[in-house]
């Protein structure tokens, strides 16, 4: 049980995906100029990482060594064109803010990243928790990216006005550079935290 918890809270903060892997990076700047984006990107990810693990997990004695990043590509690359389209079917107007950063779930690293270091040598269940684990992670970053963003930048979060009407913005903060400084300062604030460092 102890073990099951820390694969979901793990990445959470010590072995967060973004501020401590440092992957997933390109999201985390693209799509958080927007809270509500950054939402529907994280809930995309969530479902191709969870059920790509799952996936992966049940073929994995099926799975010939010699193309076995090939049927995890193709694998994820077939759940990310579902999710895809059940975005463009359900929820267009967010399917085109987020333009082509959904289909480029696939090329995420932490998606792969997972299927090839853990749900393809485990069962399952903790295949789905270790998936749900880094998910939440990466999303909490994402979510915590585009809030500083859409507040300092359009005075707003999830669209709600904040502050009185004449708030001029921060332009920067809307501004890839803007979103680069304050991934920066988050990435700085965790890891003092945690005492993580990669280079030691």
């Amino acid at each position: 049980m102890a073990t099951r918890k820390k694969t979901i809270t793990d990445p959470l903060s010590d072995n967060n995906p973004i501020t401590i892997q440092v992957l997933g990076i390109c999201s985390a700047l693209a799509v958080t100029v927007q809270v509500q984006t950054a939402f529907v990107m994280a809930c995309a990810l969530t479902v191709v990482l969870c059920s790509s693990n799952v996936l992966i997990s049940l073929l994995r004695h099926h799975i010939p060594s010699r193309i076995r990043m090939i049927v995890e590509v193709s694998v994820i690359a077939s759940l990310v064109v579902v999710v895809d389209q059940v975005l463009r079917a359900f929820f267009f107007e967010l399917s085109r803010q987020l333009s082509i950063f959904v289909g480029l779930i696939i090329t995420n690293c932490i998606v792969m990243g997972r299927a090839e270091a853990y749900a393809i040598q485990n069962p399952p269940a903790p295949s789905f928790m270790d998936g749900l684990g880094n998910a939440l992670g990466y999303s909490f970053i994402l979510l915590l990216v585009a809030s500083f963003r859409e507040i300092i930048g359009s005075g707003s979060w999830y669209g709600w006005n904040l502050f009185p009407e004449g708030y001029v913005g921060s332009g920067l903060a809307i501004l890839a550079p803007g979103a680069f400084l304050i991934l920066g300062i988050i990435i700085w604030v965790q890891r003092t935290v945690t005492q993580n460092f990669k280079d030691d």
